[in-house]
């Protein structure tokens, strides 16, 4: 039996979740090696600043708007809203990033400062993280802030995986702009 399916066995006779603390020190290691520095391409700092600059003056009214408009488009032939996080360079980015992981990765998206994404690898099921731990954990904290999901059971993927969250910081200022999300096969962190 290989090695990744003893893990997704073990984790499937534990439940469909395992908290992420059994996996931290392989979480920050797959971090530190592989993408943390992903987070100071000149592409992913220029779409959060530009992106700053626009929504930095939204309210949560109007942000929950967005976020409305955003799942209705989820799924549809058209994608107004969708469309320019998913195709812009910072995408195309993290796009050629994900593929060049071997398939350790499910997914990876940026978010602004006000919890909205900026660029993703694929579709998210929503437009706003501002209110989830993988932004509150992060941004919200501080430059050096990291946030660890539970390792949950992906339908979509039909996998365990677990999302590795941190704060991305300007390098220039060293002041926090936004935050990326990555999320990552659990078989393949051991």
């Amino acid at each position: 039996m290989k090695f990744g399916t003893k893990i997704a066995l073990a984790l499937t006779l534990c439940g469909s979740q395992i908290h992420a603390s059994e996996y931290d020190a392989a979480m920050q290691s797959f971090l530190d090696g592989n993408i943390r520095n992903w987070a100071t391409a000149p592409e992913i700092v220029s779409a959060i600043q530009s992106q700053n600059t626009t929504t930095s003056g939204f309210d949560e009214a109007h942000i929950i708007d967005l976020d409305t408009i955003w799942r209705s488009e989820v799924g549809s032939d058209s994608t107004p809203t969708i469309t320019p996080v998913l195709n812009n360079a910072a995408a195309e980015f993290l796009r050629g990033q994900v593929a060049q992981m071997d398939g350790m990765i499910t997914e990876v998206f940026i978010m602004d400062s006000v919890g909205l994404n900026v660029a993703a690898s694929g579709v998210t099921s929503d437009y706003w993280q501002g209110d989830e731990a993988k932004f509150t954990q992060t941004y919200a904290v501080g430059s050096d802030a990291v946030h660890f999901s539970d390792i949950d059971f992906d339908e979509s993927s039909q996998s365990y995986q677990a999302q590795i969250s941190f704060t991305i910081i300007d390098p220039a200022s060293g002041a926090p702009i936004g935050a990326m999300t990555v999320g990552v096969l659990a078989d393949g962190l051991m």
